[in-house]
């Protein structure tokens, strides 16, 4: 008889080892939530870094804008309620004059002057009253441009994954998102007018902020943290 030749193979053992938490170095059964916790902070610290000043830049463009709009919009209320009042001084002196032969009563000027008073007032009232819609507009035409998932620069950062630190090469047109004013969506209100830039004699009752930057070419951003985990 011929024995027979039995080749033993082992079975190939899979080890799974979870690494312990990196922050309280507890072990991953314990399920603890430290480096969520670190993850989060890490992206608040991340997004005030690059994005704070794009954001600056995004809020005095629509505050001045909706400021521009609102005292155009004031001026052409107190406009046409001047005239109304111009062509209201014409009428009574023309009663007066045709029955009366001679001026208007004091007080009927004075009542007319106290009229426009108060029009004009609920005219600037109803005007800042739209502040919330027109800055909302200007909000919506503000667009931030995201790159695509399959760019190679989103596939394949220029980080070493080594060192963790960045490298030399960039993205082409660096990697800040671009602020471009235009409609990004349609609105679900009638859109506001597009007034014109009120005349230079209208002060802005509102002091703006100082002029800043407006361009987002940025630099090469500062080396991230080395641990961006809070201490114990």
């Amino acid at each position: 008889m011929y024995t027979r030749d039995y080749h033993y193979k082992p079975r190939k053992s899979v080890i799974r080892m979870d690494p312990d938490c990196a922050i309280c170095h507890a072990p991953a059964s314990v399920a603890c939530d430290c480096e969520a916790k670190g993850l989060e902070v890490a992206v608040r610290q991340a997004e005030a870094r690059m994005m704070q000043s794009i954001y600056n830049d995004i809020r005095s463009w629509v505050r001045a804008h909706a400021q521009d709009y609102i005292l155009e919009y004031f001026r052409l209320l107190t406009e046409r309620r001047k005239t109304a009042h111009a062509a209201h001084l014409e009428s009574i002196t023309a009663h007066a004059y045709r029955y009366y032969r001679q001026p208007p009563h004091p007080s009927e000027v004075a009542n007319a002057q106290a009229n426009l008073k108060r029009g004009i007032d609920e005219d600037w009232q109803a005007s800042v009253q739209r502040y919330p819609e027109v800055l909302e507009y200007f909000y919506s035409l503000v667009e931030l441009t995201l790159p695509d998932d399959n760019e190679a620069a989103v596939k394949d950062p220029p980080l070493s994954a080594l060192s963790g630190m960045r490298k030399a090469q960039r993205r082409p047109g660096g990697g800040a998102p671009t602020v471009a004013s235009g409609p990004s969506y349609a609105h679900e209100r009638e859109p506001l007018p597009r007034g014109r830039t009120p005349p230079s004699l209208e002060p802005r009752r509102t002091p703006g902020p100082p002029p800043s930057r407006r361009s987002y070419n940025r630099g090469p951003p500062p080396p991230p943290p080395t641990s961006y985990f809070p201490p114990f």
